[in-house]
């Protein structure tokens, strides 16, 4: 019977430490860390130095980069980017999805959040759902070129907010598993800062009227103008509604490189935070044969290092304000401020 009270006050004991284990949120020396998961919006496609092994090896063009706005905070010792070109909700949730051969996103959130102690995580989503921004650009690149088109934006007008109004859901749900992830990691829910963000409008109708097209941006002024306008504005507007509904917070990019979009410099775009059509001939170097086509392309119209810079300076203010939203503005010092 001794022996039995023993074996069971044994039991109790283990059974209370295994309960009273240190979590996420007791104090721990872990280092801290900051976690970008999205797609290349925030992936660092268009600002260079890319990650060994995401610049076309194997069939990985995820081209993170070390540009990229998350190592450009300043909220945590270590700075991790999860995030891929050309990834879509479905990569980032923790669905058993494969794209650019890597997996989920949010699966791989897990096993950083296991070993470092996140304190926040960024998420940028939704491009490539319904709005598929990227073939959106394509097909208004393409009106440019037709002399008798009155340009995209008419069409898109109509389609537009159908396209984000079936977005949102699919943007929530890959929050609740980034939410999800970080649970299975053991952190409380409120224990860190998740920020979702909108993009940037990489635009604008302000550059030479008669040479943007050979200059790089063979857009329509029209169409550009109803791009920096009204459709990033809307789609800003989509993902606010988004991480509300997820109680995430949320930091409005939509006039981030406002004065700063593709061409915008006219003849010299030294000052400006948008790529503008951009081919790499090279890619094919570590990408082999793939690369011929789309990937030779895939930097233009996206943030460079410049314009990460400034985007990684607006989420550290922003994190650490502790607002729950705010949008990215340049400031009369001329660098970004969340306000």
């Amino acid at each position: 019977m001794r022996s039995a009270k023993i074996g069971l006050l044994a039991a109790l004991l283990i059974g209370g430490l295994t309960v009273a284990a240190p979590t996420a949120n007791a104090a721990d020396d872990r280092p801290t860390a900051v976690v970008s998961l999205g797609d290349s919006a925030i992936s660092g496609e268009g600002a260079g130095n890319y990650e060994t092994g995401t610049r076309g090896e194997n069939g990985d063009w995820c081209h993170r980069s070390l540009n990229a706005l998350v190592h450009k905070t300043s909220v945590a010792s270590k700075t991790i980017n999860l995030a891929c070109s050309g990834a879509d909700s479905s990569n980032v949730s923790l669905a058993d999805t494969t794209h650019y051969t890597e997996g989920s996103q949010s699966r791989r959130l897990i096993s950083v959040a296991q070993q470092y102690r996140v304190t926040t995580v960024i998420v940028q989503i939704g491009a490539n759902d319904e709005p598929q921004f990227a073939d959106t650009i394509l097909d208004c690149i393409g009106e440019w070129f037709n002399p008798f088109s009155s340009g995209c934006r008419s069409s898109l007008r109509t389609q537009w907010p159908q396209r984000l109004a079936a977005m949102t859901p699919r943007v929530e749900a890959a929050l609740a598993d980034v939410k999800s992830a970080m649970s299975q990691a053991g952190y409380a829910p409120g224990s860190y800062n998740l920020v979702l963000t909108s993009y940037a409008s990489p635009l604008t109708e302000r550059m030479d009227a008669t040479l943007h097209g050979p200059q790089g941006c063979p857009f329509k002024l029209a169409d550009a103008q109803y791009g920096r306008t009204e459709a990033v504005p809307q789609f800003a507007e989509a993902l606010r509604g988004a991480a509300t509904r997820s109680g995430a917070r949320f930091l409005d990019f939509s006039r981030a490189t406002e004065g700063h979009e593709a061409c915008s410099g006219y003849g010299n775009s030294a000052t400006e935070w948008q790529n503008r059509v951009k081919v790499d001939p090279w890619a094919w170097v570590t990408g082999g044969l793939d690369a011929i086509g789309i990937h030779m392309a895939q930097e233009s119209f996206h943030p460079n290092a410049q314009g990460h810079a400034q985007l990684g300076r607006c989420v550290t203010e922003f994190v650490n304000s502790g607002r729950s939203s705010a949008q990215c503005q340049i400031g009369a010092d001329g660098n970004l401020h969340a306000v």
